[in-house]
């Protein structure tokens, strides 16, 4: 690696080198849903075996810890956040119990409960809550708008997100934001992943994986987003 090269936190080195092992990070060609051709894919799905799961729970942990965003709730959108908040909380606890002892976590089902004590909450309420959501990854935003929908109706703050992997590519053609800096300019609030796609390209550099780095390196510049 070159000495200008900055190095990846033990955490992202260890969750990439799970990803990968994993294949939920994979190199070759792929053909994305807006229809670019990309030289990886990364799928938190697969994340689904009990080691894999204890890897990104303490990456998603420990990238909150650095973003010292300050939260009551861990909010994981209905499917695929649900085990994301609740591993991840019990990890913050045990990496600083006396910061996240008390703090819960919450998530939505998809049909209103219409008996017992109902709703569509799970976990903790909402209301007057400063709330973080979770989950893997942002596209096209849709699924993370729905949960800022549901955070809001229930009287909670949000104060931020956190994702697993940020792909830094722009929309469209003619719209230069990423989907995450475009969620993040529309609410004013910090928007953090475990890893981005620099971070990957590091990764990279320090196995000496030139033929893929060479082909990330060319689809970023080809989408890099302005933000």
């Amino acid at each position: 690696m070159d000495s200008t090269t900055p190095v990846l936190a033990p955490w992202k080195s260890a969750f990439l080198e799970d990803c990968v092992k994993s294949n939920a990070l994979k190199f070759g060609t792929f053909t994305l849903k807006s229809g670019r051709q990309s030289p990886y894919f990364f799928n938190a799905g697969l994340f689904h075996r009990a080691d894999l799961l204890k890897s990104m729970s303490t990456a998603f942990a420990h990238t909150l810890i650095d973003s010292e965003i300050a939260f009551d709730v861990l909010f994981g959108p209905a499917y695929k956040g649900i085990p994301l908040a609740t591993t991840t909380i019990d990890k913050l606890a045990q990496l600083d119990i006396e910061r996240f002892g008390l703090a819960s976590y919450s998530f939505n089902r998809k049909e209103a409960k219409d008996h017992g004590e109902g709703g569509n909450i799970v976990g903790a309420p909402l209301k007057g809550k400063k709330v973080v959501i979770i989950d893997d990854v942002i596209t096209a935003g849709t699924a993370i708008r729905e949960a800022i929908s549901i955070i809001s109706r229930e009287g909670g703050l949000l104060v931020g997100i956190v994702i697993a992997f940020d792909r830094q590519e722009r929309l469209s053609q003619d719209n230069h934001a990423s989907a995450i800096g475009q969620v993040r300019n529309e609410h004013g609030i910090p928007v953090i992943s475990i890893v981005t796609l620099d971070d990957v390209m590091r990764y990279l550099r320090g196995l000496g994986s030139e033929e893929d780095l060479k082909r990330l390196e060319d689809y970023r510049t080809k989408y890099k987003a302005s933000d």
